[in-house]
């Protein structure tokens, strides 16, 4: 066992032992455990969630979680980048064995995978600069074509602002970094994203003037999403999470990747 936390490598063990001892038709986690190894899609783009390096090597809170998940199923952790919009279709071909890109848990996307959690509960943010915030302070002031907002294409953000906010200009872009940058040129009225990303922004941008709407317009669960047949691979992740719940190792990467901000020095 790779963990150091030996409190928690043993309630791991406790939880996991009959999963792995008597497989019934978990197709799935078989093939992670004949292969040795775990293929997590994630999109690499979405801070603090998941991201890269100065070095382009991927971290984050996602990324941090799925090589814990790795390691406690003794295989070799395989980090498939995609952009977001890719995730779900390669979960569905086979391409990867689960998601873990801050992906938020809804009935749409329930259809075609299974998820287990909430990891984190996170919800809509309005991301724009301070002398924006202040006009954009209701949806009805939002909800105009002259008011301009990015979103990730494929996002709940995407899907969120076309059902409650139809007359708004939305620009897509395949990252959220893309549309911090468009706020921060001055080319977007705002951007809408989780929370923890819109906080993100003002960190790594402390003098350029950006503020985060104080309401949030929805409350959201993010989940780590698996094949919608993979029941055994589902029960192992499920107590996994609690196991880790348990042992307060959740609340710590919760700290070092939203709170702390001390990694930002490790971002191009």
């Amino acid at each position: 066992m790779l963990f150091k936390h030996k409190k928690i490598s043993i309630l791991l063990i406790v939880l996991f032992i009959p999963i792995l001892l008597f497989p019934q038709d978990g197709k799935v986690l078989s093939k992670i455990l004949k292969n040795g190894e775990l293929r997590v899609g994630t999109s690499g783009s979405q801070p603090p969630f998941t991201m890269k390096s100065k070095d382009g090597k991927l971290m984050g809170y996602d990324i941090e979680l799925a090589k814990m998940l790795a390691d406690v199923m003794q295989v070799k952790l395989k980090l498939v980048e995609k952009t977001f919009v890719e995730l779900l279709p390669a979960l569905e071909k086979g391409e990867i064995d689960l998601i873990l890109s801050g992906m938020t848990i809804t009935a749409e996307r329930n259809i075609k995978a299974s998820f287990v959690g909430p990891y984190l509960i996170s919800g809509k943010a309005l991301l724009a600069k301070s002398k924006r915030i202040e006009a954009l302070d209701e949806m009805d002031e939002l909800n105009r074509p002259i008011i301009s907002v990015a979103t990730v294409k494929g996002s709940t953000s995407n899907q969120f602002l076309h059902e409650l906010a139809p007359e708004v200009k939305l620009v897509l872009t395949k990252e959220y970094e893309s549309g911090v940058k468009l706020v921060l040129d001055n080319k977007v009225d705002a951007m809408l994203a989780d929370f923890p990303i819109c906080v993100l922004s003002l960190l790594r941008y402390p003098d350029s003037g950006l503020a985060i709407l104080d309401d949030l317009f929805t409350i959201e669960p993010i989940g780590i999403t698996l094949p919608p047949n993979a029941f055994q691979l589902h029960n192992l992740i499920e107590n996994y999470l609690s196991a880790l719940q348990i042992g307060g190792i959740l609340e710590n990467l919760e700290k070092k990747w939203f709170q702390d901000g001390s990694w930002l020095i490790r971002l191009p």
